[in-house]
């Protein structure tokens, strides 16, 4: 096993507060990250996109349409445009084209309404990765308790290309503050050439600082190589040829759950895998996302009743039982 970072208990699978306690609070907002961490969080994660004048703030993508009022905010109209950003083509409102003041203005609404409900919609800020850091800082200072930051750099090639890289500027916010320079910090991408490239940078100066590279469905592409013209599939990253590539340059991959155990046709978690004892073999660690307790993202034998946005917290937590089976070293959930 690698040495536990500081706040980790060696053999003990790290809760991971994915875009904060999201189940419970629209994601990313400061509110989520804080019922996260009161919740018991070991991490919380900001997804990260830049603004026009280069600020990082918390984003599940740089469209921000289906997650804030901005649709609804006529000095905000012309905005609305249509761009391929990962070999998709995306319409809507982008965080490129508005500078911090104007998203201020914004207000959060829930990504997944037909779920969880819009009771908070309107309530919260978009929220800028200094104010979750001095939010976590503040937190410890209050627990006791160090929580560590787990950002993961949103569509890194498509804002290299348009000038508004995020690598060294994320270094840079880490490095403003006292506490992401001693708190456990994991950099996480779906592309593997920003991941290289962090890894010469930080060397052994950072020790506090880990890199996890993401997995996704086998026939996709990472945005880096979909650039590039390179064939590479996740297929082939999860190869053990592949993962002892990545080990080169990481310590953790971060598969979505399916990777390690799908599922069978009676409804049921399937058969594991090679992933899980193929990427130990290889040295690296085991975060899977995502666990979620609406019924809509649990194994159908898992669920309570018909209705999709209903929590079977039952059935969520035997899904968690059989992949903390896998020996995974920590998960990434909506509800810590």
């Amino acid at each position: 096993l690698l040495p536990a970072m500081a706040g980790e208990m060696p053999g003990k699978p790290l809760v991971i507060g994915h875009r904060g306690a999201s189940a419970q609070l629209p994601e990313h907002t400061l509110a989520a990250y804080a019922r996260a961490i009161d919740d018991g969080a070991d991490y919380i994660e900001p997804d990260l996109v830049a603004t026009r004048d280069g600020v990082l703030v918390a984003r599940h993508e740089n469209e921000i349409g289906g997650t804030t009022d901005v649709a609804q905010r006529p000095e905000f109209a012309e905005r609305k445009r249509t761009q391929v950003i990962d070999g998709e083509t995306v319409e809507g409102w982008f965080t490129e084209d508005f500078t911090l003041a104007e998203l201020k203005t914004l207000r959060v609404r829930e990504r997944v309404p037909g779920l969880r409900g819009t009771a908070h919609d309107g309530r919260h800020e978009i929220a800028t990765l200094d104010e979750i850091i001095a939010l976590a800082s503040e937190q410890a200072a209050c627990t006791g308790r160090t929580v560590g930051l787990i950002p993961e750099i949103k569509h890194p090639s498509h804002f290299q290309q348009i000038g508004l890289p995020m690598e060294h500027r994320l270094l840079e916010v880490l490095a403003a503050h006292a506490y992401t320079r001693e708190a456990p910090v994991v950099i996480q991408s779906f592309e593997q050439a920003n991941l290289r490239a962090l890894r010469g940078h930080l060397g052994p100066s950072h020790p506090n600082i880990r890199l996890l590279q993401l997995l996704e469905v086998p026939d996709r592409q990472p945005g880096d190589a979909l650039a590039a013209g390179d064939p590479t599939r996740y297929a082939d990253l999860m190869t053990p040829a592949g993962l002892r590539d990545i080990a080169g340059y990481a310590e953790i991959i971060g598969p979505w759950t399916r990777l390690l155990m799908p599922l069978s046709e009676d409804g049921t978690l399937g058969t594991p895998t090679p992933l899980a004892a193929d990427a130990r073999a290889a040295g690296l660690e085991i975060w899977p996302y995502t666990f979620r307790p609406e019924n809509h993202f649990l194994p159908p034998a898992l669920r309570e009743g018909d209705d999709p946005g209903t929590r079977s917290d039952a059935g969520s937590v035997e899904e968690i039982r059989a992949y903390l089976a896998l020996g995974i070293g920590g998960f990434f959930t909506d509800d810590p």
